[in-house]
């Protein structure tokens, strides 16, 4: 990968004398449904970084998204490692190598930001903190994801926080930005409320703010970010499979990353379900560009 294809001209190498604070990486495919195609989501990963592209040289300008430069006068320690080799239908070889590129970049010791890939990748990299728990989980998403299957299929994109619910090291959920009607059946929702999941619906954020999602977020602990990208209002988000409106506002989405930051540790941060195939004139995946520059910046803001 060239500087000109990575994330706003990140270097790819680990050797530049300064350990990566942030590490990015790409996953096309997780575990896809028999006859499904999610060769669309694979395009997602490129289709942001091209979308960094222009402002790839203002690193170190003022960004008033952040209150000042990206990595706030600290050195630029970010590295963007290109993209996990992934194979549709190679459901579980995909999961072991998400898994385990999460590993290795947490034992560097650094963050890891995924790009996806549907939600299915949210999985495995949720289960490559395994060795790092507790950690919380929280959720950016119109629909809860919590079927047990689906096509015979449990670790699909309509289950990763059913199974993240399964996982030890999973402390508790808070799924922000809910709405509309999904896959999700009463008995799906009721496994999620006795699970102790704290739901937000976006109307409760457009009403209250986002204190309505981050209150339930204990101070201090470590928290993993999955932003699913049909969270936002598809008249600025509108690549995205399942268009609903009503969805969470750009500052929404900010403000919760930045003040989950101030409250909390991110300790890795996915962004999934951009559908380029559904873009319009490259909106939606400029705006999960900077949806990704204020997940780093609040990360180098977090001491």
């Amino acid at each position: 990968m060239t500087a000109s294809s990575s994330f706003l001209g990140f270097s790819d190498r680990f050797d530049d004398g300064c350990l990566p604070r942030v590490v990015i990486f790409g996953a096309g495919h997780g575990s896809t449904y028999p006859g499904k195609d999610s060769s669309g989501y694979a395009l997602s990963a490129g289709a942001i970084r091209a979308a960094s592209q222009d402002d790839a040289g203002l690193v170190e300008h003022w960004d008033f998204d952040l209150g000042g430069p990206l990595f706030d006068g600290k050195p630029v320690c970010c590295v963007d490692a290109g993209n996990i080799e992934t194979v549709m239908h190679d459901n579980a070889g995909n999961r072991d190598r998400i898994e385990a590129r999460t590993r290795s970049v947490l034992a560097l010791p650094a963050i890891p930001i995924l790009l996806g890939g549907d939600c299915s990748v949210t999985l495995p990299f949720i289960a490559g903190f395994a060795d790092e728990g507790p950690v919380w989980i929280l959720q950016i998403d119109a629909h809860i994801d919590w079927r047990d299957e689906l096509h015979g299929e449990r670790y699909g994109y309509s289950s990763p926080m059913r199974r993240a619910s399964e996982m030890p090291h999973v402390a508790g959920l808070v799924q922000v930005g809910l709405r509309s009607v999904g896959s999700a059946r009463s008995s799906d929702v009721e496994a999620a409320q006795r699970y102790g999941s704290r739901f937000v619906t976006a109307r409760e954020i457009h009403a209250q703010g986002v204190e309505a999602a981050l209150r339930h977020i204990p101070e201090g602990a470590r928290v993993v970010v999955t932003l699913d990208c049909d969270s936002i209002d598809p008249g600025i988000m509108p690549g995205v499979a399942a268009r609903t409106p009503g969805g969470l506002t750009y500052t929404q989405v900010i403000d919760l990353i930045a003040g989950l930051g101030r409250r909390a540790k991110i300790a890795g941060f996915d962004l999934v379900e951009l559908y380029p195939p559904a873009d319009i004139d490259g909106l939606s995946a400029l705006t999960a560009a900077r949806i990704v520059v204020n997940a780093i910046g609040a990360i180098v803001r977090q001491g």
